[in-house]
């Protein structure tokens, strides 16, 4: 490793990526319209809520036959915000 680089898993004061990242990366991957994805993130006391929204022609895309691939984004992102000990709820806007 050079110096002046560090590594992610360093340590220190730097916190984890924002999970607003992995839901923007994750829903870009999947759609026809990357540059029409947008999440807001939405700070409550309990829950961080993430709204996201996309092209019209790619709901049917982000939610997946019987809302499978709705549930494998929310089950990601619940896994990733356990690890920083806080809840988040992912919800899909028309």
């Amino acid at each position: 490793m050079t110096e002046g680089a560090e590594s992610p898993s360093s340590g220190g004061s730097e916190k984890a990526p924002p999970l607003r990242e992995l839901v923007l990366y994750l829903a870009r991957a999947l759609v026809e319209h990357p540059d029409e994805v947008a999440v807001e993130e939405i700070e409550e006391p309990d829950a961080t809520v993430f709204e996201l929204k996309v092209a019209e022609s790619d709901l049917g895309r982000v939610i997946g036959r019987q809302g499978r691939t709705a549930k494998a984004l929310r089950t990601v992102l619940s896994a990733a915000s356990a690890k920083m000990k806080r809840r988040a709820i992912l919800e899909i806007l028309e």
